[in-house]
């Protein structure tokens, strides 16, 4: 069991996928950094001088009405953080964006590899016919050894 597991991890898809997470969450965080940092106070002045990250409503008005969203939590106030929700929003359309360009990026490149192989992936069996892989040594349909051909 040992030894299946140490091949599972070192498959190339497993490391590729660790890499990933890794720089997805850092990327995630870069994100994060741009909208809370960059882009949300423009648009906060823009819109009367709002902070989005600080915009709540207060659930249960009769334990009073805090002065902040941090007051309201240190007070044990329920509230719904909409603000907090529209820069995660942000945060999201921004990475999805990015991953999308990413991923029509890597289907461009690939199509082109695809084109621009002029070398024959198949082959005709010199006995049966059929075609098979170029790399066959084996015909599937005949069996006949390619080889010794």
């Amino acid at each position: 069991m040992w030894k299946e597991f140490r091949e599972f991890i070192a498959r190339g898809n497993v490391i590729d996928l660790a890499v990933a997470f890794i720089i997805g969450a850092a990327f995630g965080k870069i994100v994060t950094s741009l909208v809370e940092g960059i882009l949300m106070p423009p648009v906060g002045l823009l819109l009367n001088k709002v902070d989005f990250s600080s915009l709540f409503y207060v659930l249960d008005q009769s334990r009073g009405m805090p002065a902040s969203f941090a007051d309201a939590k240190a007070k044990g106030i329920p509230v719904i953080a909409y603000g907090s929700f529209i820069n995660d929003v942000i945060n999201f359309l921004i990475i999805a964006f990015v991953v999308f360009l990413l991923v029509k990026v890597v289907n461009r490149i690939k199509s082109k590899k695809e084109v621009t192989s002029d070398e024959p992936t198949v082959k005709d069996c010199p006995y049966c016919l059929s075609t098979i892989p170029i790399k066959a040594t084996r015909c599937a349909h005949c069996t006949v050894d390619l080889k010794k051909v």
